[in-house]
């Protein structure tokens, strides 16, 4: 990650951005993720078939970058151990979401999954 961050400190410092308010990245952050989700808009495709989709594949490759370059220019401009963040995140979500209650499911969401989800979303909001 760190190499990551690195290129994001330089193309900041070239461009005079390395003082952008946190406000405006994350307006950005939501108007590209606003975009990546527009690639799926009025459509229901199941992962096997977006991942036959080759010119889809490339709109979200494009998108999701975007997302990611906003994510790091935040990260880094607030100076986060992009890594660091991301590994403890991913600890918590696992915990979360326990993978003995998802596990085996069938592979399209049911809606037994979907209560466990649900249900595990509440009681944590429900805590804060």
């Amino acid at each position: 990650m760190k190499k990551y961050e690195n290129e994001v400190k330089k193309y900041l410092k070239e461009r005079d951005w390395d003082n952008l308010r946190p406000v405006d990245i994350a307006k950005s952050i939501s108007i590209e993720s606003s975009e990546l989700l527009e690639i799926f808009q009025w459509t229901n495709q199941e992962l096997d078939e977006v991942k036959k989709d080759k010119e889809k594949i490339e709109e979200i490759k494009e998108e999701l970058a975007d997302v990611l370059i906003y994510c790091f220019n935040m990260g880094v401009l607030l100076n986060f151990d992009m890594g660091k963040i991301f590994l403890s995140k991913l600890k918590k979500v696992k915990q979360k979401y326990p993978a003995h209650l998802f596990k085996n499911r069938d592979k399209k969401v049911d809606s037994d999954s979907k209560s466990i989800y649900w249900k595990i979303k509440k009681e944590h909001r429900n805590k804060k």
